[in-house]
This record gives C-alpha cells, structure tokens and sequence, in this order.
C-alpha cells in the first residue's frame, strides 16, 4: 500500500478581512476556521478522540458556510461573470466527496464485522471455530481495504494541489463578498483534506502488521509479550490497531485450544472500535450533505 505521508499540521493561515456588511454568519465562519488551524496530525497513533473532535468542528464549519452562501448579501455578491471562480471551488468538492464516501463505506463494512464478532464472542465465548472463521473473514476484509485506502490517499493530493492552486489573496475591498466567500471555501476545503488524510491512516492497516504477507507476524509477537492486558498496548495502536491486537490473540488462543482467551477485553475493545464508527459516519454524514448543499448553491448562484 502507498505510504501515507503525515499532513503538514501547518495549515495555511489567512490574513481576516471580513466584509463590513457581512452576513453575522461571516463572524462564524472565522471563528471555526481559526478553530480548526491549529488542527495539529503528527500525533502517532493518531486516536479516534482527536479525529472525532476535529470532524465534528469541520461539520460544523461546512454547514455554517452553507448558511454563508445562502445569505442575501452573498446571492446578490455572485453573478455569471464570476462563474469561472466558482467552477474552481464546485470542482474542489469532487474529491472531498468521493474520498468522505468511500471511508464512509469501509466504516460501515467494517462495523458489520465487528458487530458479528461481537454477537459470536457474547453467544460461544472465545473457544469456538467459528469465531477464528470470523476472525479470518475481518482480516481479509481489512487486507482488501488496502486498494480503496491507496486510492483515496491519491485523490487526496490531486484535491489537495488543485484547492492550493485556487487559493487567492484575501480581498482588500471589504466590500467584496465574492472572492470572501471563494477564499472561505478553499480554506475549509484545505483543512478537510488533512483531517480526512489522518482520518484515511487511523483506517490503514498498522505498519508494523503489514510489513509481511502473513498479517498478523508482528502483532503476534506482541501479543506473546502481553500487549492485549498491558497499558503500553493501548498506546501503541489506535483503535483499529487494538483490534488487531485482541484478534490476534483470539486466533492463537482458539488454535491451541487455550481456556484463557480474556473474551472481555475483547469485548470492550470492540466496542470502543464500534462506537468510534458511529461517531465518524454520523460526521461523515454531515460533512457529505453539506458538501452536496454547498455545491449545488454555488451552481444556483451563476445560473442565469
């Protein structure tokens, strides 16, 4: 799979100029833009806490920007001859939305996992073979996972290069709603793109598990050393990387027939995956409609 380079945590930081008779939502907007710069990824492993804050903030601000471009100063700010401006920021959206859909899909296949896992754990226990048959059918699932991570981590960087390349200078006329609210858009987009880059990691499959064809080789070794009980396991993975983890130690133990499979940890690690996934596609479905909602009041705004 392709490397994920970390996001730059120094996202670009822009010089207000707020129209002076904005909408008061402008006052908003710039208040959660501010918020969100110091959005800081080169934290590793990146937990779920920190993403789920920060998707929750971007909800937020794509929503108050819909509010923004639904303003009457902004509806008589946009007129056809700014349609070239606006084709940039529509085509913007593209692979926001594409990469925001396609985790929102792997989240919910994955929780369809994790919940089977859950009923087999709470009816058999951990000594049964059809929990290694669903153990083996989530690893292959997170192995085939692979192809659409590396695929939303390039779209990623072309959204990322063609949003760079639309940035302007903030406006010197504080009476110029149009480029304010382009520049607005662009900012947030840029922002979005590192949140969902971070979001894309904490999904991969950990590194140390991937580095050969068996998967589970390195986490292995770790479980023989304690890591499913021990405090140093929880902060050497992120959610999904526990998992693994706990899985891991589940398949061995049932293989040699072991009568010490600690079925609650695994249980409340499951469980503390399963509610992160709810957290994430509850925002993911925000961010998703709101992108769509903005995309097609831009189009309104230039159309004769």
């Amino acid at each position: 799979m392709a490397r994920l380079s970390p996001p730059n945590p120094a996202l670009p930081v822009r010089s207000i100029s707020l129209p002076s008779t904005s909408h008061p939502n402008s006052v908003k907007v710039e208040a959660q833009l501010t918020k969100l710069r110091s959005w800081d990824s080169s934290a590793n492993p990146l937990k779920a806490e920190t993403i789920q804050t920060s998707l929750t903030k971007l909800a937020e601000l794509f929503n108050s920007i819909q509010d923004l471009v639904h303003s009457p100063l902004t509806q008589q700010a946009f007129h056809p001859q700014h349609s070239s401006q606006v084709d940039e920021a529509i085509e913007g959206s593209v692979g926001l939305l594409d990469v925001c859909g396609t985790v929102r899909d792997l989240f919910m296949a994955m929780k369809e996992h994790v919940q089977g896992m859950q009923s087999l754990l709470r009816r058999r226990g951990g000594r049964d073979s059809s929990i290694e048959s669903s153990i083996l059918a989530y690893v292959s699932f997170r192995k085939k996972t692979k192809k659409e991570i590396t695929k939303s981590i390039r779209t990623l960087k072309r959204t990322e290069t063609k949003v760079n390349g639309s940035y302007r200078r903030r406006s010197t006329v504080v009476e110029d709603q149009q480029p304010y609210v382009i520049e607005v858009i662009n900012e947030a987009r840029a922002i979005a793109i590192s949140i969902f880059r971070s979001l894309v990691s904490f999904l991969s499959m950990p590194e140390v598990a991937e580095k050969n064809a068996g998967g589970w080789s390195m986490i292995s070794k770790l479980t023989r050393v304690g890591m499913l009980a021990s405090d140093k396991g929880q902060k050497t993975f992120n959610e999904v990387g526990n998992v693994d983890v706990a899985l891991c130690s589940i398949q061995g133990q049932v293989r040699k027939k072991d009568a010490k499979v600690d079925v609650q940890e695994v249980q409340r690690r499951l469980e503390k995956l399963d509610e992160c996934i709810n957290g994430f596609n509850a925002n993911l479905d925000c961010i998703f409609k709101s992108l769509i909602q903005i995309r097609v009041s831009l189009l309104n705004l230039v159309t004769p």
